[in-house]
């Protein structure tokens, strides 16, 4: 099983491409504006170069780690952990090489990486998004915001990750 980097960096850039519509003006942009009370004025003091350049990075952790909870087949490969499987003459060679060709390209479909992406925004992503937000003093309309965007982002993200093969 090897790490699709092309896949990563592609699903790396989902969050901003989602980003760009969903906290829009006319979409969820105002709402989270006066739910965050973030102003204009306040966005124009915003090093903005430095914003999407940190963002990119922090989307291809967050890709590059996903892929590791929607593509299936990298769960059989840490099953092997520190074994020899590289030559399928050697007995877990043998064992891994049957299991991965039994296995094949089983649930590796954009709505079965969409499924678990969102199943992680819904587990991981809400539960901290909403901790910080209620320990900052936010309301429900800027979790629901955040929390609506992340699970789709990754949701979006994991279908990618989980079908580019």
């Amino acid at each position: 099983m090897h790490i699709n980097i092309i896949a990563v960096l592609v699903a790396a850039l989902v969050p901003m491409v989602i980003g760009f519509i969903w906290y829009n003006p006319k979409v969820l942009g105002t709402a989270w504006m006066h739910a965050s009370g973030m102003t204009p004025e306040k966005g124009k003091q915003t090093n903005m170069a430095v914003v999407f350049s940190v963002s990119f990075v922090m989307a291809f952790l967050l890709a590059f780690g996903m892929q590791f909870m929607v593509i299936h087949q990298f769960h059989v490969t840490s099953l092997f952990f520190k074994q020899p499987i590289d030559d399928a003459s050697t007995e877990m060679g043998a064992l891994y090489k049957t299991i991965m060709d039994l296995l094949g390209t089983s649930y590796r479909t954009f709505k079965h990486g969409a499924l678990h992406g969102f199943i992680g925004g819904f587990m991981m992503a809400m539960p901290v998004l909403t901790t910080n937000a209620l320990f900052e003093g936010k309301g429900f309309k800027y979790i629901a915001i955040n929390v609506g965007y992340w699970m789709v982002t990754m949701g979006i993200m994991g279908g990618i990750l989980s079908a580019w093969m």
